[in-house]
């Protein structure tokens, strides 16, 4: 039913976790499957120098959220904020079909910390300057 790769980012979740001082938090929750993904990032340069997530959820939860953080990991934010749904799942090996919403939990989540991060500096302008 999953793939290898999705196994994998089950039992071995990479960036589980808290970012205590998070300079962005997204969170999301399904209430018909009852999977909830909250994502903390950490900014550095226009990058997300940390990525970490607590999931309560599915295997297919546990795993994109695995995925989405290490996709994200590292990256500048305008190309964190182009991971969608379909490449998660790509990137996982496929999903089954009845999993999918999973993959769009986990890029809606990740974005919404990019856009509470963003909205933070819109408020903060001698954030920028630091």
């Amino acid at each position: 039913m999953y793939s290898d790769i999705v196994m994998d980012h089950f039992a071995n979740p990479r960036n589980a976790g808290v970012i205590e001082d998070a300079d962005g938090v997204g969170e999301v929750g399904n209430p018909v499957c009852g999977d909830m993904m909250t994502f903390y990032i950490k900014v550095k340069d226009n990058r997300l120098e940390d990525v970490k997530f607590q999931t309560f959820g599915c295997v297919a939860a546990i795993a994109v959220s695995s995925m989405v953080s290490e996709m994200a990991k590292g990256q500048n934010l305008e190309d964190a904020q182009k991971i969608t749904n379909k490449s998660v799942a790509a990137t996982l090996g496929g999903l089954p079909q009845n999993k999918m919403h999973c993959s769009n939990l986990g890029a809606e989540a990740l974005a919404l910390a990019i856009k509470s991060y963003q909205e933070k500096q819109r408020k903060t302008p001698s954030a920028s300057a630091a």
